[in-house]
């Protein structure tokens, strides 16, 4: 057994081989197990030096009440010269790294009408249930997804289609748009027209030939959005691939880009060393509320704050929220958090943002791809074929993994350095497609927290 030792501090290495951890030294009923050099949880019992600690002998220390203080830290970024990257270029500066025409449905109603268009044209739609017989913020969350989706730059057109008797209306949605390409943004009422698979379909051709005519330039990578994100995670999670993004991701807002991490549960356990790297306390105001928030949620619903992790985590090697959490917030890097985005906002300044919203992978992704990231680093050590309407890499924490998924996986982290992750990003905003785009593996996925008519 080959052990592994993350940070001088810990009380516990891990076995190269599966992930586990192991007793450095003894350690007494009630003392804390330290992994990356902070507090993971509690001894249940008395372990013995070299021996397993997971479950059996581990519990979570978290609790529901938490109190923070900001104590600023000034992790400085060095500014570095951006490469360059060609990209479409839309009327309202940003840029798509994708050309594609979407659907989006205002309503779960219309679902195979959009997947029947979808069909006969190429174009890519994206079902889920919701748009009607919601009420009050469950309703006005599905509306800033949706419009997420509608105005994201990956898309060169997008035909937004309707009933016309959902709540989620045509007319609603488009008020909440502000400005927009009214060229490559169509809307479609299936109510009003006798044929709406023939009608979507005119439509949807009439943007893709405007897009045709759309060509790449060459762009800062400045203007990049990377989103970060993590599922099915292992114990080689928080050493491998988490750390590895977080290399990268400090990267690219060196160069002036943004990465946005979400995910909030499990942050956690690790939300301090968050907090302390907020520009100014109005951010770190912003992140307490932010943790808070979704403490409530979960207490509100009679369900503990520490009810994670999953059974795959669990059998990866990971025991506890704050040992997940630890290794999750690794993705975020070292770069100071400049902005707190609620579920469903759309990101509007460069560095580390922190979004709103659940872990859910399939929620998850589809979150950081409203917010307008262009690409997603999704890091698993178990597997997943999921994928965002967005590029998906997906980067294995094992070797393992990698080989056994080569369908699914686009990077070894176990395997590779930075360097060529760095270069694996860059041929994507290029055009490179990622395994869930040559899979076809395009989902969304709304959170949903209130009354249903």
């Amino acid at each position: 057994m080959e052990l592994f030792l993350i940070h001088p501090k810990d009380n516990v290495e891990v076995d190269l081989e599966n992930g586990h951890k192991y007793a450095r030294t003894a350690i007494k009923a009630g003392q804390p197990v330290i992994k990356y050099g902070f507090p993971i949880g509690e001894a249940k019992c008395d372990i013995a030096q070299g021996e397993h600690v997971h479950t059996h002998n581990l519990r979570t220390a978290l609790r529901k009440d938490g109190t923070y203080t900001y104590r600023p830290q000034k992790n400085v970024i060095k500014p570095e010269t951006p490469d360059n990257i060609n990209a479409y270029l839309r009327n309202n500066g940003d840029i798509g790294i994708r050309n594609d025409i979407w659907i989006v449905n205002t309503v779960g109603c219309v679902n195979h009408t959009a997947q029947k268009i979808a069909e006969k044209t190429g174009a890519f739609c994206f079902t889920h249930p919701y748009g009607c017989s919601q009420l009050g913020d469950d309703h006005a969350r599905t509306q800033k997804i949706l419009r997420g989706l509608i105005l994201h730059p990956n898309a060169g057109g997008v035909l937004v289609l309707g009933l016309g008797c959902e709540n989620n209306g045509i007319e609603s949605l488009r008020q909440t748009l502000g400005d927009y390409d009214m060229k490559r943004i169509r809307f479609l009422k299936a109510q009003d027209v006798e044929d709406e698979i023939r009608e979507g379909v005119r439509i949807v051709k009439e943007l893709q030939e405007i897009a045709a005519r759309d060509r790449r330039v060459g762009v800062p990578v400045s203007k990049l959005r990377l989103g970060l994100k993590c599922g099915g995670s292992d114990g080689y999670s928080g050493i491998t691939a988490n750390p590895m993004v977080g290399r990268i991701s400090d990267h690219l807002i060196s160069m002036g880009g943004t990465s946005v991490l979400t995910e909030v549960p499990e942050m956690f356990g690790a939300e301090q060393l968050l907090m302390d790297r907020c520009v100014n306390e109005e951010v770190f105001n912003d992140t307490v509320r932010l943790i808070n928030r979704f403490k409530a949620y979960f207490t509100s619903h009679g369900q503990p704050v520490s009810e994670n992790p999953s059974p795959g985590n669990k059998e990866g090697g990971i025991t506890t929220l704050e040992e997940k959490s630890l290794g999750c917030v690794q993705k975020g890097g070292r770069a100071p958090v400049t902005a707190v985005l609620g579920y469903g906002d759309i990101a509007n300044k460069p560095g580390l943002l922190l979004l709103d919203g659940p872990g859910n992978d399939a929620a998850a992704v589809t979150n950081l791809t409203a917010a307008g990231c262009h690409m997603i680093l999704f890091t698993t050590g178990r597997g997943t074929p999921l994928g965002a309407p967005v590029p998906t890499v997906k980067i294995a924490t094992n070797s393992a993994l990698y080989k056994k998924k080569p369908n699914w996986i686009d990077f070894n982290a176990m395997d590779a350095d930075a360097e060529s992750l760095w270069d694996l990003l860059l041929r994507t905003a290029n055009g490179k497609e990622t395994k869930n785009e040559l899979g076809g593996y395009r989902e969304i996925a709304i959170f949903k927290d209130g009354v249903t008519l």
